[in-house]
């Protein structure tokens, strides 16, 4: 029988990460179902952020690379429609695999949806509720666009029924009929295959760090909410300078590029400050085996990443956001995310709660068994084999 032919698109780090997970699974128990077409747009362009994957976790290379860079988000949801709607018509693929809520997604749902070639979006249905945040339009646009639409968690399926999805469509599927499916998160399945590789890989990560396990914070900010703002930006950076100091608490911040330029250009004196800091280590993005084990060894996760907070829950370890809404609600629910923004009063609660109640803190099984990636492998040869 012939080979399904999947377009599998990535364009950031966390795609390309939540790709592999799907690759894998083709390479072992599907590689005579499925054919699998890689293409990278380029939207993250810094090597540490994206290229060094590809290296680091044995993933396939893409092979197709847009190289569409950094831009204003219409010039590079733009650019990314142009090219890959070129890769689209040329390898004629059986149908397009989307992930999450970037740009890249938004740009290959459009440009795949156009030509009649059917989508799935992985992490279909996550919504934060606040439509002023790039992602959020992304995603919801991306649901509409796709013939299968992949659900993560029971809360993201409850969101598309929410919109008018109907899980009792039957075949056959297209873009006005489309399936909507529950498996888990592919993530998940990543957290654990990842999590054994970086200890056997990075083992000496901490030592070299002079830190010690449970005994440090990881915070990261890239978000252009926290980024682009001064205000919010100096509140968070002096907030966990007050903390790591009043606290003696080592804290380990891998910026992204975009974070590292708004603190040099937008709080040089603040900037200063935290570079020459004997609590604190800002570097610059760290690897993901480096990441995952720097998450899986934290005391707590400081973010604004939707990726990160997820993580943390993999790993059992409390996590306090820097945003006023997460699309991972159930974890607010649970207790062990809470909601900060960029309010210095509601960061220094929420840290003195998870200092004193952590140990005490449950994690329940929100997102699957860590086999989503064949679910999911299996559902796209269910839907598009004819």
């Amino acid at each position: 029988m012939k080979k399904l032919k999947i377009l599998n698109i990535v364009g950031a780090r966390p795609q390309i990460i939540k790709a592999s997970a799907i690759s894998r699974a083709i390479a072992g128990e599907f590689a005579n179902d499925i054919q699998e077409v890689v293409v990278h747009t380029g939207q993250h362009y810094d090597r540490e952020l994206s290229d060094v994957f590809f290296d680091e976790l044995e993933i396939k290379n893409p092979d197709h690379n847009l190289q569409v860079g950094s831009g204003r988000h219409g010039r590079q949801t733009g650019m990314i429609m142009e090219r890959i709607e070129d890769v689209i018509l040329s390898e004629k693929p059986d149908c397009v695999v989307i992930y999450g809520d970037t740009n890249s997604t938004l740009a290959a749902a459009l440009a795949a949806s156009k030509q009649h070639f059917p989508v799935v979006h992985i992490e279909a249905g996550m919504r934060s509720f606040n439509k002023t945040m790039p992602e959020e339009l992304n995603r919801i646009m991306a649901d509409h666009a796709s013939t299968l639409l992949i659900a993560p968690t029971n809360t993201a399926f409850k969101n598309l029924m929410a919109e008018g999805f109907r899980p009792e469509n039957v075949a056959p599927y297209t873009i006005n009929n489309p399936r909507v499916f529950l498996t888990g998160d592919i993530m998940f399945d990543n957290s654990l295959f990842y999590a054994d590789l970086a200890e056997r890989k990075k083992s000496d990560l901490l030592d070299g760090m002079g830190l010690a396990e449970k005994e440090f914070v990881l915070v990261t900010i890239h978000r252009d909410s926290n980024t682009d703002d001064a205000d919010r930006l100096k509140a968070i950076f002096s907030t966990m300078k007050e903390l790591s100091e009043a606290n003696e608490m080592p804290m380990v911040m891998p910026l992204h590029p975009r974070t590292m330029i708004a603190l040099r250009n937008r709080v040089p004196e603040l900037y200063a400050h935290l570079s020459d800091h004997p609590l604190i280590r800002v570097m610059p993005p760290v690897s993901f085996l480096e990441m995952i084990l720097l998450e899986k060894k934290a005391r707590l996760i400081i973010t604004d990443s939707g990726g990160v907070q997820k993580e943390s829950h993999f790993f059992s370890r409390p996590c306090i956001v820097l945003r006023k809404e997460t699309e991972w609600v159930e974890l607010v629910r649970n207790g062990t995310v809470k909601l900060a923004d960029a309010d210095p009063v509601k960061i220094r609660e929420s840290w003195e709660y998870f200092m004193a109640k952590g140990d005490t803190l449950q994690y329940p099984a929100f997102y699957g068994d860590g086999k989503a990636a064949k679910t999911i492998l299996r559902e796209i040869i269910a839907v598009f084999r004819s």
